[in-house]
């Protein structure tokens, strides 16, 4: 039978099969029946004309088609064929869709469909085209398009395939039968839907007979009981997955499981000989490691150690190390050689994670003995004290004994001690220390002030075996003594007021010494004797560390003294009692009525002990606005100085005379001589020239200065004003815009002159004023810090 036959037998079946109920081809059914001809009114349009619908003729709906062809032919489809084609060759099909032209072609006249090439149904199930029957002519369609789809039927062409490869799993030693390993899963590529090619079932090949698989679920379990770790602990499984239900023919695929057995304490531990250990080492120090091993790993080999038997109580303890399990013996007590030798130990060890389902096994702990035997060796001297604690008074004489440090030789030779001092801890040489028998005593004078704790080291050193040193630090207190006087807490800026009251308090004052006595501090204050008779005022003891200082009389004068001078005697309580004068500077001041300082004078100012900021700024001041001045004078004297228009009459024709006039219009005929510029020679000689005031012909104005008054712009707006009347009223003034500078030095100042700096004119003595406008300002500035005028000089 040839190819074409066998596909026009299996389009017959395909079609037999999409006709037959239960597969949900009726569903897919999209033709309509009927024949090509008849038609049926289905309404009308907005015009009113009958619509009339056409009936297709298609006599498919559902092709289908096996995937993986190998023939050489073209894999035949199946035939399109239309009611209207009547056999003469007038009918053309035309086919669409999905594929159409290149993975399936028709045969335009008679309707049959191929495949072109080899289809995979993993690759595309299905494909949707479409169908029409139009003229071969006209080319008008016959046949309105009808949908219809050709399914790829599976064959089992894709093995079983496991989502991981491989696969890591752990499951507890000595578990029972049947306890859940992990489950594998296999895919299938396969329709799942059509016959067994995705029906995996799955089988074990290699992990007999320790473990099997479900064929249906692919779990895994174990097989054989009592599986110990400490005789093997990893595993390796492979697992088959086979489709077509494992029947022959079927496709497989494997994987490997690799199973790993977790620890279980089900083993004791066991130590691993019995030891010995000879003891040199201190207190504190290890004297031994013991040693038991356990089969299991983990938490579950953790042992604990303890001694459950000595005949030397309290002198060793043991404890484990957590990251070796080893038990480690440590000295507590320190021995005595002379006295014992040896000691006996009995150890247990014990897992400290117990599993009661292996309790039946037996005990989980072990036993040992340990003698221990202690040798003597050469260790250094050992002090009694691991630290020294001296006190000693600051006015200690030298050479003074201050205590004592002891140590001694521990070993069966005992050694002699000699003591030294740690120089590199005591660089000042304060101290030493008596090499026979330790005693510390002072080679300086101490000042608790300047150190109140020294601390030292103190080495003890065998005579025998001057390399065994031994060292211990000594902390030296130094006592406090009353060796200082109270002195003022603060330096006090005291001011009285000119209209202060007797018995005014005008300052609280405080004290303050270095010294430290152990009941505190208690000052007291007084003026001094001396000063006592003819106090202007008076110290007032508040008996709390602190004094008030009070007026003795109403009214100061500040013209009369300007600063007094108060001596306060202060006193300590301790003994030997310790006292001091300090001096009080108060300056007079005037103040408003509220009390508030208001101005206070030089005098007062400068007989304090140091000058504040602000007086400082203040005189750098003064001397900024000094140097303005003198710059000031400079330039004014310079500007008197005018050049001359024409140095000679030779050098008119060398210069370039340069002017900026307008003039004065057509009337304006002498404001400047342009026969100048062109000769020279003929200008008249007694020509007056009109930009020039003549000095002889016009005497000069002299107008009386105005009162003096303090408002510095209202004084220079009337200088101004005034002489820009002067200069409008001068018949001698040039009819043209002209410059006029003036000189303006204001009214005077109350400070009177600043400066001893006279006229050098030829004209005769004059006076200038130079501080003008900063009269005023510089008076302030003086009277704020004290200052006071002094006849012309600063």
């Amino acid at each position: 039978m040839d190819r074409r036959k066998l596909g026009a037998l299996v389009v017959l079946w395909a079609m037999a099969f999409a006709s037959s109920p239960g597969h949900g081809l009726r569903a897919l059914r999209r033709t309509t029946g009927g024949r090509r001809g008849s038609t049926g009114l289905t309404g009308q349009d907005a015009n009113g004309v009958p619509l009339r619908r056409s009936k297709r003729g298609w006599m498919w709906n559902q092709f289908f088609l096996l995937e993986e062809y190998t023939g050489t032919d073209m894999q035949y489809v199946g035939k399109l064929h239309s009611d209207a084609d009547r056999g003469d060759g007038s009918v053309r099909y035309v086919l669409t869709g999905d594929g159409a032209g290149t993975v399936f072609k028709i045969d335009e006249k008679s309707g049959d469909i191929h495949a072109t090439k080899r289809l995979d149904r993993e690759e595309k199930a299905y494909y949707i085209l479409y169908a029409k029957a139009v003229n071969r002519f006209t080319n008008q369609a016959l046949e309105g398009q009808s949908e219809f789809i050709i399914k790829i039927h599976d064959i089992n062409d894709n093995e079983p395939k496991f989502t991981k490869d491989p696969y890591m799993a752990r499951v507890p030693e000595m578990s029972d039968i049947g306890a859940s390993v992990i489950q594998v899963t296999a895919t299938d590529a396969d329709d799942a839907t059509y016959g067994n090619s995705a029906r995996v079932v799955y089988s074990i090949l290699e992990g007999q007979p320790y473990f099997s698989v479900d064929p249906e679920t692919g779990l895994i379990k174990t097989a054989l009981p009592g599986m110990d770790r400490e005789v093997k602990e990893n595993y390796q499984v492979v697992i088959q997955a086979k489709d077509m239900a494992g029947q022959m023919g079927g496709l497989s695929g494997t994987t490997t499981v690799s199973i790993t057995l977790s620890d279980v304490n089900d083993n004791p531990p066991r130590f691993t000989k019995r030891s010995d250990a000879h003891l040199r080492d201190p207190p504190g120090s290890v004297v031994g490691v013991v040693r038991a091993l356990d089969a299991d790993i983990g938490e579950n080999a953790e042992m604990d150690y303890r001694i459950i038997g000595s005949d030397g109580p309290g002198v060793f303890d043991i404890a484990t190390n957590r990251s070796t399990q080893d038990g480690v013996i440590v000295l507590r007590k320190p021995l005595d050689f002379e006295k014992k030798h040896q000691f006996g130990l009995r150890l247990q060890v014990e897992n400290v994670h117990l599993n009661p389902r292996f309790f039946s096994m037996g005990p989980f702990r072990d036993e040992a003995s340990v003698k221990i035997t202690v040798e003597d060796v050469d260790e250094p001297p050992v002090f009694e004290r691991p630290s020294y604690i001296m006190e000693v008074k600051e006015d200690a004489a030298k050479n003074t004994v201050i205590g004592a440090v002891s140590a001694s030789d521990l070993d069966d030779k005992r050694s002699p001690i000699r003591y030294t001092i740690d120089w590199r801890t005591d660089m000042d040489r304060v101290f030493n220390i008596h090499s026979g028998n330790g005693s510390v005593y002072v080679l300086r004078e101490l000042d608790r002030e300047e150190n109140a704790w020294h601390n030292i080291s103190v080495m003890a050193t065998e005579f025998n075996n001057p390399q065994q040193i031994s060292r211990v630090p000594v902390f030296i207190r130094v006592l406090d003594v009353n060796d200082n006087a109270p002195a003022f807490a603060a330096n006090y800026e005291t001011f009285v007021c000119e209209n202060a009251k007797a018995n005014q308090r005008i300052q609280t004052i405080g004290a303050t010494d270095p010294d430290e006595p152990l009941a505190g501090h208690r000052f007291f204050f007084r003026v001094a004797p001396e000063a006592a008779g003819k106090a202007n005022f008076s110290v007032h003891d508040n008996k709390d560390n602190t004094a008030w200082i009070l007026t003795q009389r109403n009214g100061y004068n500040s013209l009369q003294k300007s600063v007094y001078h108060v001596p306060v005697v202060i006193s300590d309580g301790d003994f030997p009692m310790q006292s001091s004068t300090n001096t009080l500077t108060v300056r007079v001041c005037s103040c408003d009525r509220e009390g508030n300082m208001k101005l206070c004078n030089a005098e007062a100012l400068t007989a304090r002990a140091g000058l504040s900021t602000g007086a400082l700024v203040a005189i750098l001041l003064c001397v900024i606005i000094l140097l303005m001045i003198v710059v000031l004078f400079a330039a004014l004297r310079r500007q008197r100085k005018k050049e001359p228009l024409i140095v000679s009459k030779e050098d008119v024709r060398d210069n370039v005379v340069s002017y900026n006039d307008e003039g004065g219009g057509e009337e304006d005929t002498q404001a400047f001589d342009i026969g100048t510029l062109r000769n020279p020679e003929a200008i008249e000689e007694s020509k007056q020239r009109r930009d020039i005031l003549p000095e002889t012909f016009y005497p000069p104005l002299r107008r009386p200065a105005p009162p003096p008054t303090y408002d510095n712009n209202g004084d220079v707006r009337d200088f101004i004003s005034q002489r820009l009347q002067d200069n409008d009223g001068d018949p001698t003034a040039p009819p043209y815009d002209s410059l006029a500078t003036y000189a303006y030095e204001g009214n005077g100042s109350v400070a009177e002159s600043l400066s001893s700096l006279e006229s050098v004119t030829t004209e005769g003595d004059q006076d200038y004023n130079y501080l003008s406008e900063w009269g005023p300002r510089f008076k302030k500035l003086a009277d704020m810090y004290g200052g006071e005028d002094s006849g012309g000089e600063s």
